[in-house]
């Protein structure tokens, strides 16, 4: 039965929603929620895994990239000093580093990315982004095992 209210003359009925019933149902889900939110753990990344090859290849060419971002490319069995390179520069010279000393074996010569551990992951995703987009196939990059 709605209620009534007396004003004036006659009797009318009071045309408003009960908010009451609606603010018990909301605080109570809000109890629920605040109780089971430690609860939730947080989604895990399952990264992928990949394995360490058997030996060294024979031939190899090596881009290095220093603390300072400056990019060398030098042939990885060569005991020489590698040369300093533009990143603009880096596609051209590496081809010619594959190309060089006879013919190249199956799949081409690959290239090893050695980075300094404080070098930002920005460069060295833009280095092999910049292999990638010249045609270079086997890129690897060189890792020091934890012992």
């Amino acid at each position: 039965m709605p209620a009534v209210s007396k004003r004036g003359r006659g009797r009318r009925t009071i045309n408003e929603i009960n908010m009451v019933p609606f603010i018990d149902v909301m605080l109570v889900l809000l109890i629920i929620f605040m109780v089971t939110a430690p609860l939730i753990t947080p989604s895990q990344i399952a990264l992928p895994s990949v394995g360490q090859a058997g030996r060294q290849p024979d031939r190899f060419v090596r881009v290095l990239i220093d603390k300072d971002e400056q990019l060398k490319v030098s042939e990885g069995s060569d005991s020489g000093d590698p040369q300093p390179v533009q990143l603009g520069q880096l596609a051209a010279r590496v081809q010619q580093l594959q190309t060089a000393k006879g013919s190249m074996p199956e799949g081409g010569v690959p290239v090893v990315i050695s980075a300094d551990k404080n070098v930002k992951y920005e460069a060295v995703v833009r280095v092999m982004d910049t292999l990638q987009r010249a045609g270079v196939a086997r890129v690897g990059l060189s890792v020091q095992t934890s012992r």
